[in-house]
């Protein structure tokens, strides 16, 4: 017996032949999203107009004493930013403004272990053990629960790249 995969648009639900051409859409920050971003399918033609919808926006932290010390992440029109600026033009602003630096990281001085199940399947620069990959196969929905739950990208078996990676069969 064969499997036969077939291609869906997530956004008409039209399905996809062999020839066309599929866009992925990663959605990154959306009210409903839960867990982390998704990324959608859909057919180059549903997704032109995005450029033409999109939105000139700023987005910024507040780092006040409001929400117990941590910053706030806000969305606004950039017309409505811009109009914050009253004695200098934002433009200029943003062109003298100091510079944030991201804050350093500390390498742990722990190495973690992927091929256990609390770091299974996250995504790393190093090589895949047999055992990480043994644990994903068979534990895939415990780990992509886990991976879900922490905002990090689940693990398709249907992914190309995900398969080789994992071990999990490829369709012919």
């Amino acid at each position: 017996m064969g499997k036969k995969t077939i291609r869906v648009s997530d956004f008409s639900g039209r399905v996809l032949q062999p020839d066309d051409e599929a866009t992925r859409v990663v959605v990154l920050e959306h009210p409903d999203l839960v867990a982390g971003p998704v990324q959608l399918d859909a057919t180059p033609a549903e997704v032109e107009s995005i450029d033409d919808a999109a939105l000139d926006v700023a987005i910024v932290e507040i780092h006040d004493s409001h929400g117990g010390g941590d910053p706030r992440r806000v969305v606004l029109t950039a017309s409505e930013f811009d109009a914050m600026a009253t004695d200098t033009p934002m433009a200029q602003l943003l062109r003298t403004a100091d510079r944030v630096r991201p804050p350093k990281t500390r390498r742990a001085a722990e190495k973690i272990d992927y091929g256990s199940i609390e770091h299974a399947g996250r995504p790393h620069r190093g090589r895949v053990t047999e055992e990480e990959a043994r644990l994903v196969r068979e534990r895939l929905d415990e780990v992509n629960k886990r991976l879900a739950d922490s905002g990090v990208r689940q693990i398709d078996p249907a992914d190309p790249e995900h398969a080789a990676r994992y071990g999990f069969p490829t369709p012919d």
